[in-house]
């Protein structure tokens, strides 16, 4: 249970509720199949264990974790496309007419609705922890879309989910370029050999370097030149290292070997409570972790009333 990317939302009011009146809320959106006729569903599960008993919200250490599973039919429009083509050829051979717009559509949406249940299904989980003391919500996930697609359906389950990206003061761009400049980022952060640079015009070049030596003329002289850094690998402590980019996404979240030793010493043989150590041990090192990261970054701008 280590989340391997990162978005931080901050909640702009208390979460009052207790994980028992989270449970009983998710109960209300939980996932389920596809019907025949359904293109996705979208619905709660166990984050931990499996079947009926296993609870919507793991609680530890006054963190809650869900997770969110998505079902959706996969029907490639190259297949649609290919079968409308195919019937409106033959209704125009067949008739000696011309099949227009309005027609190709209701075409169209019959053929959908015949090939669904036949349509593979893909199922992919979204997991998100809650700290309500620090005020935090944080969804493993890179998309923004895939995110709020969480958030939003919590929403819908608990009635109310006052919450917000996490923004910081000072442009992430101007913080990210400075540190490669000066070949030093703020306490606790190390620069590792991994950037991207882009030109401040929008039709500029984009130059992205891996194993790289970023102190190198090489590098400075695009910065020299006017290009801004906009993701950056990164190491924090001995604990973690992570790529952050200019929206304050994290992705690549990799926690060292020492934390996942320590993880597995604490959970002891059976698989869920290695689950539950995991998730607790992460949990503690991401709250201290995503204060400092914030602060080096210029500071957390806090919306107002919190």
């Amino acid at each position: 249970m280590w989340f391997r990317n990162l978005l931080v939302y901050r909640l702009t009011q208390d979460l009052n509720i207790d994980a028992e009146a989270l449970e009983a809320a998710l109960a209300t959106k939980p996932a389920r199949p596809c019907a025949s006729q359904e293109l996705t569903t979208y619905g709660f599960v166990a984050p931990f264990g499996k079947g009926q008993d296993a609870p919507l919200v793991h609680v530890s250490e006054g963190f809650f974790l869900v997770a969110a599973r998505k079902e959706e039919r996969i029907l490639p429009g190259s297949v649609v496309r290919d079968a409308l083509k195919e019937k409106v050829d033959e209704i125009e051979a067949e008739q000696m007419r011309k099949v227009y717009k309005k027609e190709r559509d209701q075409l169209k949406d019959e053929i959908v609705q015949s090939f669904l249940p036949r349509a593979f299904i893909r199922k992919s989980a979204t997991f998100a922890a809650i700290a309500p003391a620090q005020g935090l919500i944080l969804v493993d996930a890179s998309s923004p879309k895939r995110a709020e697609d969480l958030l939003s359906t919590l929403r819908e389950a608990i009635g109310s989910l006052p919450v917000r990206p996490a923004s910081v003061k000072i442009a992430p761009t101007a913080t990210l370029t400075q540190w490669v400049q000066t070949q030093e980022a703020a306490s606790d952060f190390y620069v590792l050999d991994e950037c991207e640079l882009r030109d401040t015009d929008e039709d500029g070049g984009v130059v992205r370097c891996k194993r790289q030596d970023l102190t190198s003329d090489e590098i400075q002289l695009h910065l020299t030149s006017g290009k801004l850094v906009t993701q950056l690998s990164l190491a924090w402590q001995d604990k973690l290292s992570f790529i952050l980019d200019d929206k304050l996404v994290i992705k690549r979240l990799r926690f060292e070997d020492l934390l996942q030793e320590k993880a597995e010493q604490d959970g002891g043989d059976d698989s869920l409570s290695q689950l539950d150590a995991s998730f607790t041990l992460m949990m503690l090192t991401l709250v201290e972790f995503i204060p400092q990261l914030f602060e080096a970054l210029g500071g957390e701008e806090i919306p107002q009333g919190v």
